[in-house]
């Protein structure tokens, strides 16, 4: 080999081993940084005339593992969806209270329970009397807010749908500028390997939302196809169409067409819809599913616990004084409503000051003209007896013999069932996404000890290069001395 040749490929090597060093310390420097993927160098060998001259850089190539990746945005969906359900069931849970942590709807109807038979045993007494009207008028409050805290969970689901819809969306344009920038660079430049990274990043906050899979394409570019079979982007991206709503009541439903679902083109994709295109998992899928499912049945089982209550006190065997068939102690002023009588239940205005009633008549009966004896208990009597009688229920999942307390209870245990339940699928998907990074971390991520290593061996090829241009200097001068 001659000087000039040695010159050329120490050259070749210098610069090809400066190049790895760079990539080299990007890669420690983005260690920690979300989604990046490793870099590695493609060196290949120059031949010139058959003859080796050095290297030159073949390309830099992303350590990704598109297998790995789907996978994972698979179960990030799932988790995305999991937590969601988790949180909520977690404040709904906490919100209804149970019958061990003295609060809630439970508590509220054993005190009044407890007031009644004060009162029963007592009739005289008004203020006996008025802690019951107290006791009623605070269940009535807490159905009220019940209630409305579950219409007001619906609305948040749906404006975090609208938000959620509008993110996709621009994540989904996102990946498609991405598409045709990447068209226009060199796919194995260090330049390609960012934009690959960024792109990565929009695909996977598309994928808290809905599940996606990456098609690669011939050019670079990548389409997006739900795990259903739809394509959110095909050469050309489509948009997920949605419209909030501003009502949220008992009898807004989607079936009903008060709320909106979500479609691409088209083709349907609401959650729980029945066609083979709604989406299955993710963040869209919870929140589908608490607007239209799972908070419409508690607010269906509010609603029965209320009417239950309703119609024991109503029973016109309870008040001789009351016309046959009207309510009794608490009343529904809106009863052709139909569902949301928990949103609608008060006190009977007979019987509470307040509203101009007179307090005896909780004593005398709700239409009592004038004062009867204070010592009449009948009517505070039937009313315990009322409360705490066992009567069947067989509505909106609750199911047995229950005194209202006791169906009270009931709901709560179910909902806390559920929190523990939906607590329980948390836990698993968590671990299952765990596992699942770690694998795809072990395949693109960065192992800073590896590269530390790498640097130390490009420093000796580093040196080695430069030995030999040192050395071939040095030639040259003796030559010249000659």
């Amino acid at each position: 080999m001659s000087l000039t040749h040695a010159i050329n490929a120490a050259r070749s090597g210098l610069q090809t081993t400066s190049l790895r060093a760079d990539i080299t310390a990007m890669n420690v420097a983005n260690a920690s940084t979300p989604g990046y993927v490793r870099r590695s160098v493609v060196m290949a060998e120059t031949l010139v005339g058959g003859t080796t001259a050095g290297s030159h850089i073949g390309g830099i190539t992303r350590s990704a593992d598109s297998a790995l990746t789907n996978q994972r945005m698979s179960l990030s969906s799932d988790l995305a969806q999991a937590s969601v359900m988790s949180s909520t069931w977690q404040a709904l849970s906490s919100r209804l209270g149970d019958s061990t942590d003295g609060v809630g709807l439970f508590s509220l109807l054993s005190d009044f329970e407890s007031a009644l038979s004060t009162a029963a045993t007592t009739p005289e007494s008004p203020a006996n009397a008025s802690a019951v009207i107290d006791a009623a008028k605070a269940i009535a409050r807490e159905f009220n807010d019940l209630s409305r805290y579950v219409q007001n969970q619906r609305a948040e689901a749906d404006l975090e749908i609208a938000n959620g819809v509008q993110t996709v969306n621009d994540a989904i344009n996102k990946v498609h500028a991405l598409n045709v920038k990447l068209g226009s660079v060199d796919r194995t430049s260090s330049e390609a390997a960012a934009l690959m990274d960024e792109r990565q990043r929009a695909i996977d906050s598309i994928a808290e939302y809905l599940p996606v899979e990456a098609v690669d394409r011939p050019n670079g570019a990548v389409d997006l196809v739900t795990r259903e079979g739809v394509y959110l982007i095909v050469g050309t991206p489509r948009q997920i169409e949605f419209t909030p709503s501003n009502a949220f009541g008992p009898n807004q439903t989607l079936a009903g067409g008060h709320l909106s679902g979500i479609s691409v083109d088209g083709v349907d994709l609401t959650p729980g819809s029945a066609t083979y295109s709604a989406v299955s998992s993710g963040l869209l899928s919870a929140l589908f599913t608490l607007r239209d499912t799972d908070l419409p049945k508690v607010s269906n089982q509010l609603d029965t616990v209320a009417n239950d209550l309703v119609t024991r006190l109503s029973d016109d065997s309870i008040d001789p004084t009351k016309t046959p068939g009207e309510f009794g102690l608490f009343v529904d002023p809106n009863p052709a409503a139909g569902a949301g009588i928990a949103g609608r239940i008060r006190v009977n205005a007979l019987v509470d000051p307040t509203q101009g009633g007179e307090l005896s008549r909780l004593r005398d009966g709700l239409e009592a003209a004038t004062p009867g004896p204070t010592g009449n208990n009948a009517i505070l009597s039937a009313l315990y007896d009322a409360v705490t009688a066992t009567n069947a229920i067989n509505s909106n999942g609750l199911q047995g013999m229950f005194s209202v307390a006791d169906l009270a209870a009931n709901l709560s245990s179910q909902t806390g069932q559920m929190r523990v339940s939906k607590e329980t699928i948390l836990t698993s998907t968590s671990a299952q996404h765990s596992i699942m990074l770690d694998a795809e971390l072990s395949k693109t991520g960065v192992d800073i000890d590896e590269q530390m290593q790498q640097l130390l061996l490009i420093e000796q090829a580093y040196s080695a290069n430069a030995r030999v241009i040192e050395v071939a200097n040095l030639m040259l001068q003796r030559l010249m001395e000659i």
